[in-house]
């Protein structure tokens, strides 16, 4: 009966080695799953953090030209908030 199994499998330092891979896979606190599960969590915070700084570049920039510019803050006025002067009609234009 034992003449039927490969030397490989009767090597304890092979079974240990399997044994030691199969709980660093499975059963560990911090196994190789959960540390993908983490890793791809870090990377899409990365993205978010990239998103959210540029974001804050270009929104810094709108309010320092509307702070200067006395134009753009009318024009700004009147885009978003339908504002208008004395005398004025203001039609708003939804397109679909």
């Amino acid at each position: 009966m034992w003449s039927k199994i490969p030397p490989i499998l009767k090597n304890k330092y092979f079974l240990v080695f399997i044994a030691l891979l199969v709980w660093l896979v499975f059963f560990d606190t911090h196994n190789f799953i959960q540390q993908y599960r983490m890793h791809r969590q870090l990377r899409n915070l990365h993205k978010e953090r990239e998103y959210f700084l540029e974001e804050i570049k270009r929104d810094s920039l709108a309010i320092e030209e509307l702070k200067n510019d006395p134009d753009a803050l009318e024009r700004y006025a009147r885009e978003q908030y339908h504002m208008k002067r004395e005398g004025e009609d203001v039609y708003v234009i939804v397109e679909d």
